[in-house]
Order: structure tokens, then sequence, then C-alpha cells
């Protein structure tokens, strides 16, 4: 439980001009291990995750598919004691949780195993979440040298891709790019709920907390897909920081919601695809 890392014997193959040669040792790789989600009993999603914070995960991941709102709409979330591996051990990979009763039960709709093809797209998916976005995003307005210093302060704290070259890390930082909490998984949108369920439990989503301190920019160390400008926008931030490329959604829907938005972030250069920066 809480494995990130894991160690593998594995061949180093070297290719040059005059010879191919082998070197077989020990490496590190980063730990994926699927999570099952029980809803009141029922089956929600599979997802493959990096074990650890499962918690934040799942609550991060009910808030941006519209289950909960707050923390206080979960009653409990804890490991099925019944789901053990060949040696009879827990494999701390089924976690139920039971909601607040509330007058429109939950309809689970995606009880498929999530992957990074998953999603959706077009208008039609920019009009549902403007329709269901809770927060008025605070306008932000950076300077050049605070966007590229985000990146290099996530990157700061991603120990686990030190290791194996093989995790994504997301972070939340604050208006002046001091970062509050960042956590790593192989999955890119696990990160991000990871961040926004840390969040959540402690009442410091972006929208729900004001002052200095509030965290405005969700800093990827992936690409910015719709989903994650999604649950940008669902959890108030004010900005999405991405190390890669950014798709037409993406950008589309961070201009429509009004939601500052990075690519290709280096440490001397970066897209602005939606918002203003601070000259």
């Amino acid at each position: 439980m809480g494995r990130l890392i894991d160690n593998a014997r594995v061949t180093k193959v070297r290719v040059t001009e005059d010879a191919v040669a082998t070197d077989t040792r020990a490496d590190r790789l980063a730990v994926e291990e699927p999570l099952q989600l029980r809803v009141d009993g029922t089956d929600l999603t599979t997802t493959m995750r990096t074990p650890g914070h499962d918690i934040e995960l799942v609550h991060g991941l009910l808030h941006a598919e519209g289950v909960i709102t707050s923390a206080q709409d979960v009653v409990t979330a804890r490991y099925c004691a019944g789901a053990v591996g060949p040696d009879n051990a827990n494999t701390y990979n089924t976690l139920d949780v039971s909601l607040v009763p509330r007058p429109d039960p939950y309809i689970p709709i995606r009880n498929v195993t999530t992957n990074s093809a998953c999603g959706v797209c077009g208008t039609t998916s920019i009009d549902d979440l403007m329709k269901t976005s809770r927060y008025t995003l605070r306008p932000v307005h950076p300077t050049a040298r605070q966007v590229v210093a985000m990146p290099r302060r996530l990157s700061e704290g991603q120990q686990a891709f030190r290791k194996t070259g093989g995790i994504h890390a997301a972070g939340a930082f604050t208006a002046d790019g001091r970062p509050l909490v960042i956590r790593e998984d192989v999955g890119r949108h696990n990160a991000a709920d990871k961040v926004i369920g840390t969040l959540l439990l402690a009442d410091r989503l972006p929208g729900e907390t004001g002052g200095e301190d509030a965290p405005v920019y969700l800093v990827m160390s992936s690409r910015a897909s719709f989903e994650l400008v999604q649950k940008a926008v669902l959890a108030g931030f004010s900005g999405l920081i991405a190390v890669s490329a950014a798709t037409s959604l993406a950008v589309n829907t961070a201009r429509e919601a009004g939601l500052l938005l990075t690519g290709f972030t280096r440490d001397d250069r970066f897209n602005l695809y939606s918002g203003e920066l601070d000259t």
C-alpha cells in the first residue's frame, strides 16, 4: 500500500555506430495498480493509479464527476476488507465510499476502466461544463517569469519521477508561485485528482478560500487536455500551467471559462493559449 516505486532487473541496451552493448542491472519502476471505486455499494469506475493518497484521489474524482461538492458529502471512505489477493492480504485496491443520502441519488455512468482515451469532446462538452461550474474564476495576470518558475518548482517536488522517469505530477500553486501541495501518479488525471482531493478535504479549494494563500494555479507535468481544463474549472482554479501541448478543445474551453492556460512551458518560453500576462 502506498508504494510509488518498485525494483526490477532490466537490460539496458546502448547502440552506437560500432557496436551494441547490453548491461543487466536493477532499475526502478513507477508502480501501477488498479483502484476500484464503489459508491454506496455500486461499482462506479476502475482507474489505474499509483498507490498512495487514494482517499484524496477518490474525493477529487468524485468532485470532478459532480458526485460531491464538498468533503461533507462523504460519510465514509475506506478500503474494502474483503478485497484480498492470493496471499489473503488486503490489496488496498478497492475503496468503498458512502455518501450523504439525497433525494436524487447519483446514478453511475462511468463503470469502465479509465485511460487516456476516455473523455468527451465538442461544443456540447463546453456548454455542459459552463452549466455545472460552481465557481467564478478569479482573474490572474502573472508575469512571464512567474509562469516559467512554477514548473521548475513542481519538478523539485517530483521525487518519484527522479527515480523512475515514468510518473506524472500535479501541483497547486499560489498566485506568487508557491507550491501548496504536489502529488505524483502514473496517470496525469489521477495526479490532478489527488491535488484537488487534498484541497477539498482541507476545505481549501481555490473557489472556497480567499486571501493571498488561496491556490489559484494547477500546474501539470503533462499536456493540457479537455479533462484537465475541466477539472481546473470545476475546482475553481484560475490558471492551468502545462509543460506539454494543449489540445484544441482544451484551449477553446479555457477561453470560454476565463481560465489562464499555458503549454510547452519551459525555463525560458511557453505558449499562452488563454488569459493575459502582467506586462
